[in-house]
């Protein structure tokens, strides 16, 4: 028996719509990272960027368990001294939810080319209305 291994030539990229309403923002980010990777197919080899492309739904309806949108930080720095720029969930979701997803799937995918192709192939939307119909994506199941 040998392991099959894909070429970037040989793969076969379907498009997968998921719904993030009342669904944790976490979980959600998880499973489009998976998608986004390839490591749902059953030839995924880690090497070979093999994943499909992924549109999230709703991401404004997405929950965050807990105290997080009291507690949570979204942080980043300007790189100048007292640059640090803070930025708590509840305003976060309230103003930008289509960004707090993609940095949830962000931190899931390995950071390194094949990470930064993958999150090209996200698609993000706060409501139920997308404008990639044409490619007819399937609804994913969980």
């Amino acid at each position: 028996m040998s392991t099959t291994l894909v070429r970037k030539e040989d793969v076969q990229r379907k498009w997968y719509v998921i719904d993030a309403a009342n669904k944790p923002l976490g979980r959600t980010a998880v499973v489009a990272a998976n998608i986004l990777r390839g490591k749902v197919k059953a030839d995924f080899t880690p090497n070979v960027d093999c994943g499909d492309y992924v549109i999230v739904i709703n991401a404004d309806k997405a929950i965050l368990t807990g105290k997080k949108l009291d507690q949570k930080y979204y942080r980043h720095h300007s790189g100048w001294i007292g640059g640090l720029k803070e930025t708590k969930y509840k305003t976060l979701m309230a103003e930008r939810p289509e960004f707090a997803m993609e940095l949830a799937v962000k931190g899931m995918l390995p950071k390194n080319t094949l990470g930064r192709n993958a999150l090209t192939r996200l698609k993000v939307f706060a409501g139920s209305e997308h404008p990639h119909a044409a490619q007819k994506p399937e609804a994913w199941q969980d």
